[in-house]
């Protein structure tokens, strides 16, 4: 009887392959029975090998070898995992085995890692091919997976993209890495004072994203601090046995004596304190008047369910950890059958995942955290109708929908980390969240006038909790959520109300005297850009095109952001890990190091366009074309070619050390200052 194999990403699913269908018998590298065989890869089994494999006189790096770009590119197997690659590759041949069940990572990486075992070892002629595309690890998923499973061959483009993605960054990589560090290399060891020769690190995206954090650095180190001074005003109705007054704030509208007048910082603001103090000279005891009040509600939907990159901004901000951990958490629960696929660009459900959504909810009334929820929605039916809502949209997803609970799996909760634990419980408030109504606020915007003046202020209060209700975490009580995220909580600059203030704003109304209880002078400074976090440089590589102007370009590129969600990660953990960026582990913000500046320094008065976002975010675009079938591979190399070809030549005929010289030595002063004021602080 002729065998099938099944070969998986690791051997950890493997096992779980093995168990759904009923395969024991372990051998060394594969499990098999009668009817299958189940392999696994390691991660990456075959990779591209350097220069010096083609040519013995590349171990030596010299601009007049480059550019190097061969007309064929040489794979070979990494050595460390050899035995196992041995092992699928024989299989592979076997002439028992009639299918082989592609059963990687479904989604780029784990095609290109697949494809690039078929096409450097090659398959048996006459054997069939088939990929399983799953999106949990549950049974039920792995079997339809198997049962589903389509011919490999429609998958070709996107391996075809994931090929050159590769090849993209071994050559950008390749040839401006050794073109920067034989022109600069010795230049910037010495202004760095190192004990021993650095190369010098170019990628397509770390580069990028280096250059973002620096000039981002950059802005903060220019920023001058502007004092400025509102006047704020408390208001009482005239006659009113209630001590609550209203808190309005004084702006220079059409009308105002003071309208656009020099004086301002802004509309709002004084440049002086002095002028404010006149504004209250002029206006203390003068009646005021209420010249407008209005009333109304506001609705505040759920969020959009989590892609890997919002839940690793949401885990930065509240548990400060990296992305690189938030990744590693989610595939756990991914192992362990409790979530959907974690690589995820998608924020929405499909309509097939939507018909089957209830299975879901269920699952989760074994959840001690969402039991009642779950209950509540399932009784109420509310997620019978989610397919007509905002979460479902087949059109935004590309590979996987959102990140969600399976509702399966929760044996595995009680051996949870405390942080994985947490996780795991903001994605299942997230999912349930979206099957209740939006949160109803009552809103008040009152203006006030004195004399010719103007105060404005608006309020609300939440009369309907709707799906806030579900969002009230467990372990709330940490204050795990930063400062800046509980003061934008409700996306909205209104003041909260309390009862005897909207009872008070209930009864007024146009027309009506106040006396002006008091007026305040706040004082306020400007403030710099903030730095990034990790979690922020995240959500900004995802959303490369917003830097972008041009709005044709601009649509082009829509959907394409800086690197992948499987990558971006990584990249931000090699840019911390070559020392390039610092990373504050406690608080996750990133700046540079003085090295990371340099290396900036260098890429901007050498090959600009690296640093530039929304041309990474093209390459992106255009690898999403070949994945689309758009335009051929041959098309897209051509443009790598000329492009690593025109920047790399252009390196040779710079002579820029002088400018550089002079940029490094400005660079060092911060740093500088930074090491003193360590130190003062130290023998403090």
């Amino acid at each position: 009887m002729a065998k099938s194999l099944i070969i998986t990403e690791k051997p950890s699913v493997a096992q779980e392959f093995a168990r759904i269908l009923g395969v024991s018998g372990r051998n060394d590298g594969y499990i098999e029975n009668d009817k299958y065989v189940i392999t696994w890869c390691v991660g990456h089994l075959v990779e591209m090998v350097y220069p010096e494999e083609y040519d013995e006189k590349y171990k030596r790096w010299r601009l007049e070898d480059l550019p190097f770009l061969p007309e064929e590119y040489k794979y070979n197997v990494i050595p460390n995992v050899s035995k196992q690659y041995d092992t699928v590759h024989r299989m592979l041949f076997r002439e028992d085995i009639e299918t082989v069940y592609w059963a990687g990572d479904a989604g780029k990486e784990g095609q290109t890692i697949e494809e690039n075992i078929g096409r450097f070892g090659g398959v048996r002629p006459g054997m069939k091919e088939l990929r399983v595309w799953i999106d949990s690890q549950t049974e039920e998923e792995i079997l339809r997976g198997i049962r589903e499973a389509k011919p490999m061959a429609e998958y070709d483009n996107l391996a075809k993209s994931g090929i050159m993605r590769t090849i993209e960054d071994y050559a950008m990589g390749i040839n401006f890495s050794r073109a920067m560090s034989v022109k600069y290399g010795k230049l910037l060891n010495d202004a760095a004072a190192t004990k021993s020769y650095t190369a010098i690190a170019v990628g397509r995206v770390m580069t990028c994203v280096l250059g973002m954090v620096v000039i981002r650095e950059r802005e903060i180190r220019n920023f001058a601090e502007t004092p400025f001074y509102r006047v704020v005003g408390g208001f009482l109705p005239e006659g009113a046995e209630t001590e609550e007054t209203v808190t309005a704030e004084w702006k220079a509208v059409n009308g105002s004596k003071y309208f656009e007048s020099p004086l301002l910082y802004k509309e709002n603001g004084f440049k002086k304190r002095e002028s404010a103090e006149n504004l209250i000279g002029e206006l203390d005891g003068k009646q005021a008047v209420v010249k407008s009040l209005e009333r109304g509600t506001s609705r505040k939907k759920a969020p959009l369910l989590f892609n890997l990159a919002e839940l690793q901004a949401e885990c930065s901000k509240r548990y400060k950890i990296s992305p690189d951990e938030t990744l590693r958490i989610v595939q756990e629960l991914y192992e362990k059958k409790m979530t959907t696929y974690p690589r995820t660009d998608a924020r929405v459900l499909s309509t097939a995942v939507a018909k089957e959504i209830h299975k879901n909810i269920g699952g989760l009334r074994s959840y001690a955290l969402a039991t009642p929820f779950a209950k509540e929605v399932l009784e109420q039916g509310t997620y019978k109708n989610i397919a007509k809502t905002r979460y479902v949209n087949d059109k935004q997803i590309t590979d996987h929908y959102a990140i969600i609970p399976t509702g399966q799996g929760l044996n595995n909760l009680a051996g949870l980390s405390p942080t994985a634990a947490k996780v795991y419980e903001v994605i299942v408030r997230r999912f349930l969240s979206i099957f209740y109504p939006p949160a109803v606020y009552q809103k008040f915007s009152l203006t006030v006038k004195v004399k010719e003046e103007n105060f404005f202020a608006s309020f609300k209060v939440l009369v309907q909790e709707g799906y806030l209700k579900v969002a009230n975490f467990s372990f709330k009580k940490e204050n795990t959520a930063p400062k800046e995220d509980k003061e934008n909580e409700n996306e909205s600059a209104d003041e909260k109300c309390d009862a005897e203030l909207t009872n008070l704003l209930m009864h007024l109304k146009k027309g009506d005297s106040l006396t002006a209880d008091t007026y305040e002078i706040k004082e306020g400074e400007t403030s710099p850009p903030k730095r990034y976090t990790s979690g922020s440089i995240i959500l900004t590589m995802e959303n490369a095109g917003q830097f972008i102007e041009d709005e044709e370009l601009r649509a082009q590129i829509k959907g394409s952001g800086i690197g992948t969600s499987a990558t971006r990660a990584e990249i931000l953990k090699k840019l911390v890990n070559i020392e390039y960026l610092a990373l504050n582990k406690k608080t996750q913000v990133l700046t540079p190091t003085q090295m990371g500046e340099m290396i900036y320094d260098v890429v901007s008065d050498s090959i600009r366009p690296l640093l530039n976002p929304a041309l990474t975010a093209s390459w992106e675009k255009g690898l999403t074309m070949v994945a689309d079938g758009v335009i051929t591979p041959e098309e897209y190399m051509g443009k790598l070619t000329d492009f690593v070809g025109r920047r790399t030549t252009a390196v040779r005929s710079l002579n820029n050390q002088g400018v550089l010289w002079r940029q490094f030595q400005a660079t060092e002063e911060f740093y500088q200052k930074k090491t003193k004021q360590s130190n003062a602080k130290n023998k403090e």
